[in-house]
């Protein structure tokens, strides 16, 4: 067939371009109907797309070989924006090379878990301490050069990244307890170094309406906007909260709940159906993998993408605080939506490239 002549996996692909679909009608409501807007969107969609088709051309092995020289890169990039980096709505995040202005953090997304199951497969599984504590370190230190940025939703993804790799590397669990208790020592020191602005945010969960026209608006409005919905929602371009502009950061972050408004309970039931259908048929591809290292990569990725969900809907909704973390794909967004894209092009890849158990 074409789809694996391509290295393509088209079960996987209908689920991923089902969402992006969902995600346009959803970006132009949200977007006050902007055509400007949805244009930048499809084209960078398409970019995404572009890139998805490379990466699974490229076979497992490579990946494999690559992993500790992509998170070296990664690395210098980090700190390369401590020193030189832009400045942009009051963080330090991007490289402009003047051609394409470039996040590192989000190349580290790909690079931490590569590398951690990189050096976790260089030894029997599973892995002992003296190796888990290596990965840990692995993780730890991009971790902090993104705080210093300060990027916070990115950080914790890059840590939950790490983990999830030494997860289902088959870590016991007496030495996860003793890693968790290591993340849960560095804490302290990670809160300190964080922005009055974000230590806000993160109180600001407990009681959002101490301060509803400052730290506590943001969740306060989107919780109005789901709540609002009932069980049919209000229709599609007929949200209130979202087309009065109250939600902020509407067509990114905060996404979820211009869906949730317009299509409601049924609309919210549905698209968590897609993204289990998503998420399970990379789970099932890694099942089926017979390499150490493509296995535990497309595992830690899709439990990875997981999280990214779980924490966007969660942020909205006030069970979690606002970490800035966008919906996947379905938000507007360039280059954390080539990442995505990137991360399903390696799944894809190890699917393919590789012998599948019957």
């Amino acid at each position: 067939m074409l789809v694996n002549k391509l290295h393509i996996d088209g079960v996987l692909l209908f689920g991923i371009l089902l969402l992006l679909s969902v995600g346009v009608f959803v970006v132009f409501s949200a977007s006050g109907q902007d055509w400007g807007l949805i244009q930048r969107h499809l084209l960078r969609i398409c970019i995404s797309l572009v890139v998805l088709f490379v990466v699974a051309q490229i076979p497992t092995d490579a990946l494999k070989r690559w992993s500790p020289y992509i998170f070296a890169i990664g690395i210098c990039s980090l700190i390369l924006v401590l020193s030189l980096g832009d400045v942009g709505r009051g963080a330090q995040r991007w490289l402009d090379f003047g051609v394409i202005r470039f996040q590192p953090s989000e190349l580290m997304k790909l690079a931490v878990p590569m590398a951690v199951v990189w050096f976790l497969t260089l030894k029997p599984l599973p892995p002992r301490l003296p190796s888990l504590i290596m990965a840990l370190v692995l993780t730890l230190v991009p971790v902090l050069l993104v705080i210093m940025q300060p990027d916070l939703g990115t950080a914790i993804l890059l840590v939950v990244s790490g983990l999830l790799a030494v997860f289902i590397a088959g870590a016991r669990w007496r030495h996860l307890f003793i890693l968790s208790g290591i993340v849960a020592g560095i804490a302290p020191f990670l809160w300190f170094r964080l922005h009055s602005y974000q230590q806000d945010r993160i109180i600001t969960m407990f009681n959002p309406w101490a301060d509803p026209m400052g730290s506590g608006y943001h969740i306060i409005q989107s919780q109005i906007a789901v709540g609002s919905a009932g069980i049919a929602g209000k229709g599609w371009l007929q949200g209130t909260q979202s087309q009065l502009e109250f939600i902020p950061e509407r067509s990114t972050d905060f996404i979820f709940a211009v869906f949730a408004e317009e299509f409601g309970l049924i609309g919210t039931i549905v698209l968590m159906i897609i993204y289990t259908f998503v998420i399970g048929r990379c789970l099932f591809l890694a099942y089926r993998v017979q390499d150490s290292y493509a296995r535990l990569l497309v595992g830690s990725l899709a439990l990875t993408f997981f999280f990214y969900v779980f924490v966007n809907i969660a942020m909205v909704t006030g069970v979690l605080p606002v970490v800035g973390i966008p919906l996947p794909l379905i938000s507007y967004g360039g280059t954390s939506m080539v990442t995505l894209m990137a991360a399903f092009g390696i799944i894809m890849s190890a699917c393919t490239h590789k012998h599948l158990m019957r």
